[in-house]
């Protein structure tokens, strides 16, 4: 499956929720949908609190797979492609040198 697969699989899944409707108690803006990426993101930190070691792969897994969704459909709902800009990310970072 292909990011564009990916992104319509997510986009059917919270049609069928109902999420998209006006009155939806979840409303799917881009502010809701960045500071849920936010969220996940935080819970994936809390697999590695006072640890460097992964003591809960199938968890971890789940975590990731919430920020993917979530980015996915930020990436949507921003009219963005994610797909040209992460291609297009990485030939700009082809010639960057990090300090």
């Amino acid at each position: 499956m292909d990011i564009k697969e990916l992104t319509q699989a997510m986009h059917t899944f919270v049609e069928k929720k109902g999420w998209y409707a006006p009155d939806s108690p979840k409303p799917q803006t881009p502010k809701n949908l960045a500071s849920s990426l936010s969220i996940e993101v935080a819970e994936i930190l809390e697999h590695f609190q006072w640890t460097e070691d992964i003591h809960d792969k199938p968890a971890l897994a789940e975590e990731l797979a919430d920020v993917v969704l979530y980015l996915l459909q930020l990436a949507w709902v921003s009219e963005i492609d994610l797909e040209r800009a992460i291609l297009d990310k990485l030939e700009k970072n082809q010639d960057r040198i990090w300090k």
